[in-house]
């Protein structure tokens, strides 16, 4: 059966959201709600605003007054073979309908098996099956939201002997196949790097296949070295490694695309991230001065 659908019915990004964001975490709502922040637009994790009213969906809705929001899954399972929960979808609808989001995200993965929910984002063999599997399931969520949604490529810890793609090809043939767009992890991409002996900058050029504007967003985020292999926890500054990525990324897919600064455990003050992000624009800003000598 031929899933294709026409991207025209689809919602796109929205062009407000742009420049660099910071993952909006409970430790730093008192900094946002006090004083104007110099940020461009925040990023939350969809499911932590699921509920009809509380305290966390009181101050989101302060802040989207002022800042441009973007919802990124971290629960969907989009991959599970059972399929994943409708109750999920539907708190996700009514939140895309109540914030009006510049972007909505999920992730290249599977979560929940017999009807548990692991709580993780497990890795996807990257098999014709699972692709066909994927892009219906992309297609059911974008057709229900009534737009697009970015699918992010994961850090993992392991692969397949059977793939029959690299994660990069697979998320390509996606966007082609779905009208879906593509979160870029550029930390991910150099984790798996380390972890599989792969090729982060030839997984970059595999993503210029696509319309520059297929990438909606790019996260960057601090990553753990062990002795068994690098761990993607979001709990340290950006490495200088993942910064050159970066800077390919800007280059490849121009600098404007939004670039968000993830920092999820171990969480500093707000002028860390902050520092962070000033740095991305800095990259940023060294792409546009290359591309007016041109």
């Amino acid at each position: 059966m031929d899933i294709s659908i026409s991207t025209d019915k689809l919602r796109k990004p929205s062009t407000a959201l742009s420049g660099n964001g910071v993952g909006l975490r409970s430790q730093h709502y008192r900094d946002f709600l006090s004083a104007p922040v110099a940020i461009d637009w925040l990023e939350v994790h969809t499911e932590n605003y699921f509920g009809d009213g509380g305290y966390d969906l009181h101050v989101l809705q302060q802040l989207r007054r002022d800042y441009p929001i973007s919802l990124h899954g971290v629960g969907l399972g989009l991959g599970s073979q059972r399929g994943y929960s409708s109750q999920h979808v539907e708190k996700l609808q009514g939140l895309v309908q109540r914030l009006e989001p510049g972007l909505v995200s999920e992730h290249l993965c599977w979560g929940s098996i017999a009807g548990r929910q692991l709580n993780d984002l497990l890795p996807m063999p990257l098999t014709n099956e699972a692709f066909d599997l994927l892009a219906s399931r992309v297609t059911q969520l974008q057709e229900t939201l009534k737009r697009q949604v970015l699918i992010e490529n994961v850090s993992t810890y392991l692969r397949f002997a059977g793939d029959e793609f690299s994660e990069s090809e697979f998320l390509v043939q996606l966007a082609k196949k779905t009208g879906c767009g593509i979160l870029l992890d550029v930390n991910n991409l150099y984790v798996n790097q380390c972890n599989h002996a792969e090729d982060a900058h030839a997984a970059l050029l595999c993503f210029t296949q696509l319309p520059a504007s297929s990438i909606g967003e790019i996260h960057l985020a601090g990553h753990l070295l062990t002795p068994e292999c690098v761990v993607d926890h979001h709990g340290s500054q950006i490495a200088a490694p993942v910064w050159d990525l970066y800077q390919q990324a800007c280059s490849l897919f121009g600098p404007e695309i939004p670039t968000l600064i993830e920092w999820d455990t171990d969480i500093p003050a707000l002028d860390v991230l902050l520092a962070e992000a000033n740095k991305a624009e800095k990259c940023r800003a060294k792409e546009r001065a290359s591309h007016d000598k041109a």
